[in-house]
């Protein structure tokens, strides 16, 4: 899998990358994440890569043409699937990053200013991806989550692929509460069927706990999700006579 970041603060992602477990997939050839600078690709004697906006307006605007030969020159003539890191963009999700983990080669473009040239999104972008409703200085932060989030689930890059699949998203739902040792820590217990050793008990109680917090965390998703077989269904039907009544209901 490789990522290129098409950049004017290379160091920023240089920083980020290189370090923890994005770092020792780096060094085992597992993954590429490669920071490009665009004003490398400048012709201005300045390396300028922004003026005035058409129309007027405050703030300046990134200029086609400096992005067009940084792409070019990363892509060598050959069709690379390229995503703008936009707050126009469509939100970001794991089902999305599960989606360009399909392409083996992606370009992540960084925006600053005001926005980028629409001539150059037209004809070198193939999708817009926002990491969220609100507005950050530049794309380096977004492009960075988006690189972590799709090689994080390349063959190799965490120890299991449980590691990714039992995590918050993956399945539509939030993950269960973690615990580890103390097994009472300020008078808070560890839930007893966790010490138990049961292994089908644990299982169900995680995937409780999951449906539990997706319900009361985020509604939107529990409002789209399909049971996944009959114990999802009984689970379901608990959740929901314990919420009717909760005097009940044991912790």
């Amino acid at each position: 899998m490789k990522f290129d970041i098409l950049t004017l603060f290379p160091e920023m992602i240089e920083h980020v990358m290189q370090t923890s477990i994005m770092g020792r997939a780096q060094q085992a050839g597992l993954i590429s994440i490669r920071a490009v600078n665009i004003r490398d690709f400048t012709l201005d004697k300045h390396n300028r890569v922004d003026d005035t906006p058409y129309g007027g307006g405050k703030g300046m605007v990134m200029q086609a043409d400096p992005l067009y030969r940084c792409h070019a020159h990363v892509t060598g003539g050959e069709k690379v699937h390229t995503v703008l890191m936009s707050a126009q963009g469509a939100p970001f999700c794991q089902k999305k990053a599960r989606e360009l983990l399909a392409h083996e080669h992606v370009i992540l473009v960084c925006g600053h200013y005001e926005g980028i040239d629409q001539r150059f999104i037209d004809e070198c972008v193939d999708e817009e991806i926002s990491i969220g409703d609100f507005v950050l200085t530049g794309g380096e932060i977004p492009a960075m989550a988006v690189a972590d989030a799709v090689c994080r689930m390349v063959p190799g890059v965490l120890s299991e692929e449980v590691c990714f699949t039992e995590e918050s998203h993956w399945n539509g739902l939030l993950e269960y509460p973690q615990y580890t040792k103390p097994a009472v820590w300020h008078d808070r217990a560890v839930p007893e069927v966790l010490l138990s050793g049961h292994h089908a008990n644990i299982d169900a109680w995680r995937r409780k706990m999951s449906l539990a917090r997706t319900r009361r965390d985020r509604p939107d998703l529990f409002a789209a999700f399909e049971p996944q077989d009959r114990r999802d269904e009984k689970l379901l039907q608990q959740l929901a006579d314990e919420l009717e009544n909760p005097q009940n209901h044991k912790p």
